[in-house]
């Protein structure tokens, strides 16, 4: 029952922030914003569906698993973190590359200590996720995918911000 509601929070969440970034690309739009690295976001929406399928599935493979609080503590910790990242960037922030004309990179909350705070979480988060049920393989097989995804969108994301 424990990881059902995990997975229920987790879907809600990742929903809610889909429709926060829709919202946000409707504004960006009407700034006059433009869209990079449309060609790899496709792979982004496949790794994170696949990775709630995968960790569904471990679970129900390899049976029952006792709940880490020690992770579910670190992933509360990165939800705040993310909520200061997601609020720092604002009606900037979008699940896509987008960049209005113009603009400057922002360089408050989390973006003054770190060039792709974002980034951090995700790598974090999938990396720690699976491990709320102990969930190796998925927490393996997804951070390596994540890193190869990461090292295509982090390229794109700093050639449009060195514009």
């Amino acid at each position: 029952m424990n990881f059902i509601l995990f997975i229920i929070f987790l879907i809600v969440q990742r929903l809610t922030e889909l429709y926060v970034s829709k919202r946000n690309e409707k504004w960006l739009l009407a700034q006059g914003a433009i869209e990079y690295g449309r060609e790899h976001y496709p792979y982004i929406v496949a790794l994170h569906t696949l990775f709630i399928v995968s960790l569904i599935t471990e679970y129900y493979l390899t049976g029952w698993h006792p709940i880490s609080y020690i992770a579910l503590a670190l992933f509360i910790l990165l939800l705040i973190f993310k909520y200061w990242v997601l609020s720092s960037l604002g009606t900037y922030w979008n699940t896509r590359i987008y960049r209005v004309p113009g603009a400057v990179a922002v360089k408050k909350g989390p973006y003054k200590l770190f060039k792709h705070p974002n980034y951090l979480d995700v790598v974090c988060e999938i990396a720690i996720i699976p491990l709320v049920f102990h969930l190796y393989y998925t927490a393996v097989i997804f951070s390596v995918l994540n890193a190869v995804m990461l090292s295509v969108r982090i390229k794109v994301e700093n050639k449009v911000w060195i514009k």
